[in-house]
């Protein structure tokens, strides 16, 4: 195989120095690269980062970003519903199969770029995403009301509150790792050659994108200067006392609703009396 056998450094190049070129577009480029490359690992990363992961197993850090969580409810008053109130919760709020199921302040970012960069371009400050589920967790959470006797309240919506620029960054992350494997591919090339070769890629795309190559074999990517916030793992003390599990927000807000509700109940009752007299 000659030099010339790689094809497409240039454009992929010129794709990933452009910040307002979309990034699917040099993804688009690197696929074309690593098919001319005979380099399964990167065609299969760039595909990913371009449909989407299939799940969590084997998702790079860099797509786990910090999330609040946020539930949306309606309260059933006498004579009006009102909707649409949104409150944010903690982990210890959600239902325990929810808890197992490993959801909490963290969302894996699944999507791929081109549905990000159009998620970025319709939101003003923050990307709502639903964790997987999530329809069944609100059914649990409105039984939980009812079985608590708080029979106003119903949830009906429950979602990660992400950052807008948590969701750029993802993409930020991506966009500088094709630009550290174009300039690892330059350093590689001595003057004069036009093209990579195949063992070029290969060592490039080891030393920016950290994927193994080999027959067959199963790639990863790590996201180098990750922090322990925007996805590492919690630990407690066993020997501390566990924590009170908080009242829940909503059954504040149905007490309140009820109140009001009950003066005035009786505010009416009093004007009754009034106009009889």
């Amino acid at each position: 195989m000659t030099t010339s056998d790689v094809r497409g450094l240039e454009q992929l190049e010129r794709a990933v120095l452009d910040d307002t070129a979309s990034l699917a577009s040099a993804l688009r480029q690197c696929l074309m690269l690593a098919g001319y490359a005979h380099h399964d690992e990167l065609r299969a990363w760039a595909l990913k980062e371009l449909e989407g992961y299939p799940g969590v197993d084997g998702l790079p850090l860099y797509r786990k970003v910090p999330a609040a969580l946020e539930v949306e409810f309606a309260l059933h008053l006498p004579g009006k519903i009102i909707q649409g109130n949104t409150r944010r919760i903690s982990v210890v709020q959600l239902p325990q199969s929810a808890r197992e199921r490993g959801i909490g302040e963290s969302a894996p970012i699944l999507q791929g770029v081109r549905e990000l960069e159009g998620l970025i371009a319709i939101s003003d400050r923050l990307i709502r995403l639903g964790p997987p589920g999530s329809a069944e967790y609100v059914l649990e959470m409105t039984r939980e009301q009812q079985q608590g006797g708080r029979e106003s309240t119903e949830i009906t919506a429950l979602s990660w509150a992400i950052a807008k620029p948590s969701i750029e960054g993802v993409l930020d992350h991506v966009r500088t790792r094709l630009t550290q494997f174009v300039a690892e591919v330059r350093a590689a090339m001595p003057p004069g050659q036009q093209n990579p070769d195949p063992n070029q890629i290969d060592s490039a795309a080891q030393q920016a994108l950290n994927i193994t190559g080999g027959d067959g074999s199963t790639f990863h990517i790590s996201a180098p200067h990750a922090k322990a916030d925007r996805g590492g793992t919690a630990s407690a003390n066993v020997n501390e006392p566990v924590p009170a599990t908080p009242q829940p927000w909503w059954h504040r807000t149905s007490v309140i609703w009820s109140a009001i509700a009950a003066v005035a109940a009786i505010a009416s009752v009093v004007v009754a009396v009034v106009v009889a007299k």
